[in-house]
């Protein structure tokens, strides 16, 4: 039996280097205490926000620079508790945090209560007099078009000085999963006992045998199912929090007022939901009934539809081999691209240890005026390889718009989010395909891409699927259950996998796996994300570098446009269903060939 390792245990090249935020945790504490006692810089500003467009200015950078600095303490707890989370001091630590935040945010509240109370015009008219207000020209117009949703200010400072309680579902969830969640070994009918973790269920989830598999499935089950009446709690209390704000604020439901702060339409939104799941359904079923056809399984089970479609042939991809096959399909995209990407690989940028207490999955942390960390956990597998890439193109997204931004101006809607992520696992897939002329190694890279649509168009688009139904279900003034939650889970999978796919009371308990239920609508817009970079990388292929040039403008823009702008910026339309029809046409073009070469080989 493997054990696993302790955070002190795992050898410190496999960690990310904090030191580069703070040299220590001393170091780390002082800055605490030091923002705390500076939210003064800002405050001083309270009440005089009318006097003139220079007073307004300085407020707005006074806010900037302490933002800055904010973010790097914050940064510093979240990363510390997200490579161990049963570390009591970095639970403290997180506290600690979220208290600053909490008063932050209850501090800072009267900028906008104040700008919002000024009459019109005065804005514009401020822009036009103090020229430094024209770097705050989209966070302010921004702003205004909020008005008709903002309560009083003394309202709004209440509000924020809830934002520590307002995050608490989340907040317990991730504790929850982190520190208290253990997962029952299991033992196979080799007599071999298997260790599991919330982290390495995916290397099971992806095995080829079938015993295996299925096993780390039953026992990973029966383990969530003693969380689910909590977990369905947790997640009730975020719904409730949501919906209870939007009624607050005058919108229509909480879907309206999570979409407007992603300034997406919900006619953009409906589009990405409605159209992935009609139209990618037919082909997917043809990928799962291959697939079981393939693996010789009497019947395809939930479990099963992660299985590898050529077990034998699945070569393993050392980090270093990773990094090379990532730095060379990036070229593309320029010197000072690659740079950002060479130093995220050479400086311990990236966190791939697989140790207790590590937060599960794959994400990029950016904190201004720093570099991006990535946290994933390595297994030597080409997925890795592409998640590598795909959390290497939200470093260089952040550390390009860091870079031409301003920190008011770097982050743009989640809808545009995962764009240059995709986009880099895009290009990875095309470079690897380009060099080889084996048959096996096409079809090997097939898949790979198909994990990638997998991961964006199937399980984001299906939890965004379930979103909808429980916003409509908790605005209708049904209590949202872990009963429900599963009872939705299930139908919509059976709606999505028809008869292709077994579905078993685990599949309904999907829900609890995964943190983006906390983060507003965030599962969608991976589809959004992909759609854009489907389309981008084929445009790359007609246009060459006047449509790479356009796709880095994107990037560098930051948070200046609106996503729809952005993504006409990077060369792509989304105005319409088209770009999605044509992203899933490609999707049904992986399979055709998957078919072809399967039925060749057979």
């Amino acid at each position: 039996m493997t054990k696993t390792l302790t955070r002190a245990e795992v050898p410190v090249e496999q960690t990310w280097n904090l030191n580069d935020l703070f040299e220590s945790t001393e170091a780390w504490n002082e800055e605490l205490e030091a923002v705390q006692k500076d939210i003064t810089t800002v405050t001083q500003f309270k009440g005089c926000l009318g006097d003139s467009a220079k007073t307004l200015l300085d407020c707005l950078l006074a806010k900037d620079a302490l933002q800055e600095r904010v973010v790097r303490v914050m940064t510093y707890a979240h990363l510390q508790q997200s490579g161990d989370g049963t570390n009591p001091e970095y639970q403290g630590n997180s506290a600690r945090v979220g208290s600053l935040m909490s008063n932050i945010s209850a501090s800072t509240s009267f900028i906008d209560s104040e700008i919002l109370a000024l009459p019109d015009g005065t804005v514009e008219k401020y822009t036009e007099e103090e020229p430094g207000l024209k770097e705050f020209s989209k966070t302010l117009t921004d702003l205004l078009e909020t008005k008709p949703h903002k309560l009083s200010p003394d309202a709004e400072e209440v509000l924020a000085a809830f934002g520590e309680v307002h995050g608490a579902p989340y907040m317990i969830y991730e504790r929850s999963r982190t520190s208290d969640m253990k997962f029952s070994s299991f033992t196979t009918d080799d007599g071999k006992e298997h260790p599991l973790t919330f982290n390495s269920f995916p290397k099971y989830e992806g095995s080829a045998d079938t015993e295996l598999r299925r096993k780390a499935y039953d026992s990973f089950v029966n383990t969530l199912k003693q969380y689910k009446n909590t977990y369905g709690a947790t997640y009730a209390t975020e719904v409730k929090k949501q919906v209870v704000e939007a009624k607050l604020r005058g919108y229509d439901s909480a879907t309206d007022m999570l979409l407007h702060e992603q300034q997406v339409t919900p006619k953009m939104y409906h589009n990405q939901l409605d159209t992935i799941q009609r139209e990618l359904a037919p082909h997917m079923r043809r990928l799962a009934k291959l697939k079981q056809r393939v693996l010789g399984l009497e019947k395809m089970y939930f479990c099963d539809l992660k299985a590898p479609l050529d077990p034998e042939f699945d070569p393993p991809v050392t980090y270093e081999e990773a990094s090379k096959h990532v730095l060379e399909s990036l070229e593309i995209m320029g010197p000072e691209y690659i740079e950002i990407m060479e130093r995220g690989l050479a400086d311990r940028w990236v966190d791939l240890a697989d140790n207790v207490g590590k937060r599960s999955g794959a994400f990029c942390s950016s904190p201004y005026g720093v570099h991006p960390y990535i946290l994933m956990t390595w297994h030597d597998s080409m997925r890795n390889t592409f998640t590598l890439a795909h959390e290497l193109g939200h470093a260089g997204h952040f550390a390009l718009a860091g870079r031409y931004q301003r920190i008011s101006n770097t982050r743009p809607s989640r809808y545009f989010i995962e764009a240059p992520s995709t986009m880099n696992e895009m290009l990875l897939s095309q470079k690897i395909l380009a060099e080889s002329n084996d048959e096996r190694m096409r079809r090997w890279v097939i898949l790979q891409s198909l994990g990638t649509y997998y991961h964006n168009f199937v399980t984001h688009v299906l939890e965004g699927e379930l979103q909808r139904r429980v916003y409509n279900l908790a605005h209708e003034g049904t209590p949202i259950t872990a009963n429900i939650l599963s009872e939705q889970k299930t139908a919509l999978l059976s709606d999505f996998w028809g008869d292709a796919v077994e579905m078993d009371e685990g599949a309904g308990l999907t829900w609890m796996r995964q943190p983006h239920y906390y983060m507003g609508l965030y599962p969608y817009t991976y589809s959004a994300g992909l759609t854009a970079s489907t389309a981008a990388a084929q445009k790359f292929k007609e246009e060459g570098q006047p449509a790479v040039d356009r796709w880095l403008s994107a990037l560098k823009a930051g948070g200046t446009l609106k996503p729809m702008e952005l993504m006409q910026l990077a060369g792509v339309d989304m105005s319409t269903p088209e770009p999605i029809k044509k992203a899933v046409e490609y999707v049904g073009l992986l399979v055709d060939e998957l078919e072809k070469s399967f039925s060749v080989k057979n």
